[in-house]
């Protein structure tokens, strides 16, 4: 098994900054691609952004383009959500995952993730 805790989140005014962390354990870290997934109230889980395994391929959602930066530290274990110019709409509670998604064109896909942090708020006020 898989252990994921994610840590970092807040409440944050409208224009500031958080960076997310989600520490692993349990099995070879580095063997993942990690992802970055959000829930607002009443609404579906959605990716927001992942990251293969080297770090040297990244994905976005097109809602959090150019304002949120997905990195990794392999050797810490360690993957991270650097979360810029942050808006009302980005109000959430984010996910860290783990999976094996065969592609970057999977990477959003919510089942191809096996593995799942507890979540941390994110609030940005107007």
């Amino acid at each position: 098994q898989v252990r994921l805790v994610e840590s970092g989140g807040g409440l944050v005014q409208a224009g500031g900054s958080l960076r997310l962390s989600c520490a692993a354990s349990g099995r070879t870290f580095s063997s993942y691609v990690m992802g970055w997934f959000r829930q607002a109230p009443g609404k579906e889980r959605e990716v927001a952004a992942a990251i293969n395994w080297s770090g040297g391929r990244t994905s976005y959602a097109d809602s959090v383009k150019g304002r949120f930066t997905i990195s990794r530290d392999n050797a810490k274990n360690t993957v991270y959500l650097q979360m810029n110019s942050l808006k009302p709409e980005d109000t959430a509670v984010y996910y860290c995952a783990a999976g094996y998604p065969y592609s970057s064109a999977s990477y959003h896909l919510k089942d191809k993730y096996d593995y799942w942090g507890q979540g941390t708020q994110v609030t940005v006020s107007s």
